[in-house]
C-alpha cells in the first residue's frame, strides 16, 4: 500500500531532523532540503505527493511572502503536487491567501505530532482521489475517441436505430433514469455514453461504468459505495466508490440483472435517499447522480420469478430504450463495417483499405448472433490479417453452426464451448439464468465466457 512521498523544505536543520524522525515510519519517502531553490530538481527527479513548506527563509522576515512565492512556483512546476504550509506566525489573512493560491492546508509551529501526521495523511488521500478522478476523465475522453465519433457512428441509416437515437435526444436533457435492454453486443454502453454526452452532466461530471456481471458477490458493495481502511481483510486503504466518483455525472450499471436480491435492496436505498455509506463507515455521503442501467435479461420475467425486485425495476425503468439486434438492422451492417474498417486501419497502421462488394454481401447475409460486438471483432481480425487494399469475401470466415458442426474435424474445445453457449442462447431465448442452469455452470462463469467469445 502506497503511503505517500513527502518533501520537507525548511531552513532550520533542527526542524528538518525532528520532522524526518517523526514522519519516516508514517510515509514511504521523506526527503528534506534546507533551501527552496532545490525544490525544482526534487520535483523533477522523483514523484512527490506533498511538499511541507516553511513560509520564511530570510533572516528578519516573517510576513510569509517567501512561502507564497514558492507555493506558486511548486504549482507551476507540478500542479498535482499538494502543498502544506508551515509557519510560526498564525495569521488568518495569510492562511486565506495561501489557500486561494492552491495550498491544501496550513500548519502552525510548534506543531502537534498527531495533528501534523493526520493532516499529511488526509492531504495524500485527497491527492490520490484527485488522481483517480483524473484517470477516469482521461479514460472517458479516450473511450469517446476510440469507440465512436457520434456524427458518423451513431447516425445510422436503419429506421429502428433512428427511432432509438430520437429517444436518446429526448431523454438526454433530463435526469430521468434510463433502462437499456437488448441482446448482448447490441451497443448498450455506447447508447449510455451518447445519453451522457448529450446531457448537461457531461460538463459537470463523469460517466462512470460498473460491469455488474463481472463483479464477484463480495465486492459489489465496496465497488458501488466505497470502503474505509480496515472495513474487511483486504481493505488496506480508503477507497472511493463508483457512486461518489459519478457525483454530478452519470452512473452506468451494466448487466444490472446480475445483481443479487441482497444488493438490489441496498441499491434501492441508495437511489431513494441519494445517500451512500461506505463499508466500515457510519457517515452518510450525499451523491448527485443520473442512473443509466442495462440488461440483456428478460427483466419482467425475473420480477415474476422473484429474482428481481419490482420496486427497484420501477426506479430503473422511468425511460426504457430497447436496442434491436443487428440482424434486424440490415442497413446498418455496411455502415458499421465501413466505420470499423477505418478505425482498425488507423489503429494497425494499414494503408488504404475498403470492402469489396462480395465482402459486403457476405457480411449482410450473416446472422450476427454476437451483434455489433461480433461485427467489430470480425472486422478487426480481417484488417489485422489483410495484405491487400481490398477486403474480400474470403477474408471473412464464420464458424459453422447447426448441422454443419459434423464437418468441424479440427474444432478446438473453445470452438465447441462457444457453439454450445450460442446454441443454448438461441434455444432459451437469451435467458442467462436458464442457459447457465442447463449448461451446468454459474451465471457469472457464463457471463465471463460470453465476453471472452464475443457472444
Amino acid at each position: 500500500m502506497k503511503k505517500g512521498n513527502i518533501l520537507i523544505v525548511d531552513d532550520n536543520k533542527s526542524v528538518l531532523s525532528a520532522l524526518e524522525l517523526l514522519l519516516q515510519f508514517e510515509f514511504d519517502v521523506v526527503r528534506c532540503i534546507s533551501h527552496p531553490k532545490q525544490i525544482a530538481s526534487e520535483l523533477r527527479s522523483s514523484e512527490i505527493d506533498v511538499v511541507l513548506l516553511d513560509m520564511n527563509f530570510s533572516a528578519g522576515l516573517n510576513n510569509g511572502n517567501e512561502g507564497l512565492f514558492w507555493l506558486k512556483e511548486i504549482k507551476k512546476l507540478s500542479p498535482d503536487t499538494e502543498v502544506v504550509l508551515m509557519t510560526a506566525f498564525a495569521e488568518v489573512e495569510l492562511a486565506v491567501n495561501a489557500l486561494k493560491l492552491g495550498a491544501a492546508d496550513f500548519i502552525v509551529k510548534p506543531w502537534q505530532n498527531e495533528k501534523l501526521i493526520a493532516t499529511l495523511q488526509t492531504v495524500i488521500k485527497l491527492r490520490h482521489s484527485n488522481q483517480q478522478i483524473g484517470e477516469l476523465k482521461n479514460r472517458e475522453n479516450g473511450l469517446k475517441q476510440e469507440l465512436y465519433n457520434p456524427n458518423d457512428f451513431l447516425d445510422t441509416f436503419s429506421p429502428a436505430m433512428q427511432k432509438v437515437m430520437q429517444m436518446v435526444s429526448k431523454v438526454a436533457g433530463t435526469n430521468a433514469s434510463v433502462l437499456i435492454t437488448g441482446e448482448n453486443g447490441t451497443g448498450k454502453e455506447l447508447i449510455a455514453r451518447e445519453i451522457h454526452r448529450q446531457s448537461q452532466r457531461n460538463k459537470k461530471g463523469l460517466l462512470v461504468t460498473v460491469d455488474m456481471g463481472a463483479l464477484s458477490e463480495n465486492l459489489v458493495e465496496s465497488e458501488l459505495f466505497g470502503h474505509k481502511k480496515g472495513a474487511f481483510t483486504d481493505a488496506k486503504e480508503d477507497r472511493m466508490g463508483k457512486f461518489q466518483l459519478a457525483d454530478k455525472g452519470t452512473l452506468f450499471l451494466d448487466e444490472i440483472g446480475n445483481l443479487s436480491l441482497q444488493h438490489q435492496a441496498k441499491l434501492l436505498v441508495a437511489l431513494e435517499s441519494r445517500n451512500i455509506v461506505p463499508l466500515g463507515s457510519n457517515k452518510n455521503i450525499k451523491v448527485d447522480i443520473r442512473l443509466i442501467s442495462a440488461t440483456n435479461n428478460e427483466i419482467e420475467k425475473e420480477v415474476e420469478n422473484g429474482q428481481f425486485r419490482e420496486d427497484l425495476l420501477y426506479r430503473l425503468n422511468t425511460i426504457r430504450i430497447e436496442l434491436p439486434p443487428l440482424r434486424e438492422r440490415g442497413e446498418d451492417i455496411e455502415l458499421l463495417a465501413g466505420f470499423f474498417v477505418k478505425k482498425y486501419q488507423k489503429k494497425y497502421q494499414k494503408k488504404s483499405l475498403r470492402l469489396s462488394s462480395g465482402a459486403i454481401r457476405k457480411l449482410m447475409q450473416h446472422h450476427w448472433p454476437g451483434n455489433v460486438r461480433e461485427l467489430k471483432h470480425t472486422i478487426e481480425k480481417a484488417v489485422i490479417l489483410s495484405d491487400q487494399e481490398v477486403l474480400k469475401a474470403e477474408d471473412f470466415i464464420f464458424k459453422p453452426i447447426g448441422g454443419k458442426k459434423a464437418h468441424q474435424r479440427q474444432a478446438t474445445l473453445a470452438d465447441m464451448e462457444r457453439q454450445m453457449i450460442e446454441e443454448a442462447m438461441d434455444k432459451y431465448n437469451g435467458n442467462l439464468s436458464l442457459v447457465a442452469e442447463k449448461l451446468g455452470i454459474s451465471r457469472q462463469t457464463l457471463y465471463n465466457k460470453m465476453k471472452r467469445y464475443a457472444i
